[in-house]
């Protein structure tokens, strides 16, 4: 006989591996654009986030306000598609906080986050 305890676990891994191949086969799984469009995109995350250690004088103005423009258009797509791509949506608004800030930094609205000079 099989202990209820090794049934529920053997139970619940089937789950989790059906769940797992459901997510992979899906029209938004690692298969897909869907997926990796939106993990590559991280990386316009990343960068906006390094720059920020960086001085405002750097910040291209033209650049990063086109980053912004990028970011709420494709948020919108993401939003808009079908299976909605909320990898995408994600992406694009942290994206989009990133380069607002760093235009504020640019344009001295943001302080630059010196603190303590006063002695």
């Amino acid at each position: 006989l099989i202990s209820p305890e090794k049934k529920y676990t053997s139970c619940w891994k089937y789950i989790q591996m059906n769940a797992l191949r459901t997510w992979i086969k899906s029209p938004t799984g690692p298969t897909t654009t869907h997926f990796w469009g939106p993990v590559a995109n991280w990386g316009f995350v990343g960068a906006a986030l390094i720059d920020i250690n960086k001085p405002p004088s750097l910040i291209s103005p033209k650049m990063t306000t086109v980053m912004c423009a990028y970011s709420l258009l494709f948020m919108r797509f993401a939003w808009m598609v079908q299976p909605r791509n909320y990898l995408l949506l994600a992406c694009h608004a942290a994206n989009e906080t990133a380069q607002i800030y760093q235009l504020g930094r640019w344009a001295g609205v943001v302080p630059d986050g010196a603190k303590g000079e006063g002695g």
